[in-house]
Parts: structure tokens; sequence; C-alpha cells
């Protein structure tokens, strides 16, 4: 008899083999090319944005000079400007540019655009069953904050 723990680590065995290897390819796709932090980075400030290298680290959870040397890379690429923070003379704000964001959209639009292809080969009742999947994960993500 297969128990409920069984099943679930087993599901827990596909959906990581699932997720590593679609993010894998999500990011082959991407080109051109951003490490997952600076991709991650880029994200956060265009959501969030403009914020002090402190939030960023917050937020990604990573150190504070880690969240320092993100911004210099990405603003050395040219895809984030650091201005003064008007509340604080000691630091700086990161906001995305214009170029970080065409490459943002860029490269979302070339993921989507591989899932698109990769979806057609999916019957209905495979799509259907997809979504709801990918639904009931994204909850689960979400409660999991």
């Amino acid at each position: 008899m297969v128990t409920d723990t069984a099943i679930r680590e087993e599901t827990a065995e596909i959906v990581r083999l699932a997720l590593g290897r679609g993010s894998r390819r999500l990011r082959q796709q991407a080109e051109p090319h951003l490490s997952p932090s600076r991709a991650a980075a880029l994200a956060t400030i265009a959501r969030t944005g403009p914020l002090t290298p402190s939030a960023l680290a917050e937020i990604e959870q990573i150190s504070r000079p880690g969240a320092t040397r993100l911004v210099a890379r990405l603003k050395e690429q040219g895809l984030v400007v650091c201005t003064p923070d008007p509340n604080d003379g000691r630091s700086y704000l990161v906001s995305i540019s214009a170029d970080g964001s065409a490459l943002r959209q860029l490269r979302r639009s070339r993921k989507q655009a591989y899932l698109l292809r990769l979806l057609e080969r999916a019957d209905p009742a495979e799509l259907e069953l997809l979504d709801a999947a990918a639904r009931v994960l994204l909850r689960l993500l979400e409660d999991d904050r």
C-alpha cells in the first residue's frame, strides 16, 4: 500500500526535477545572459524601487555587502541608476534604468515564447492540468513566505 508520505516524496522529487530543469532552460532562452542573482536583483529593483541597497539585501535575503556588489555590477552594465537618498545622505537609492527595463522585457518575452512553443505540444487536458498544478504551486509558495 502506498502511503501519503511516499506519494509526497515522489511528487517532491518530480516537482524538484521539473522546476530545476525548467528554470535552467528558461535562463538559457533569456539571452542576453544575466546571472540568477543579478536577474533577481534587477526584478526586485523594478518591482519595488527606488530602494536602498539595504532594502534590496533584505528583500533578496543577502548580505548588505553582497547587495552593494550586485548594484555595482548592474550599474556597470547600465541596468540601474543610483541617486542620493534624500532621507539619508550616507546612502543612495537604486532604480531600474531604461536599458534595464528593456532588457527585462526582452528576457521575459523570450521566456514566454519558449513556454508557448513548449505548450503547443500539450493537448487541452494536459494544458488544463498544468494550469491547475501551477496555480497550486504558486499558492503553496506564496503561503510559505
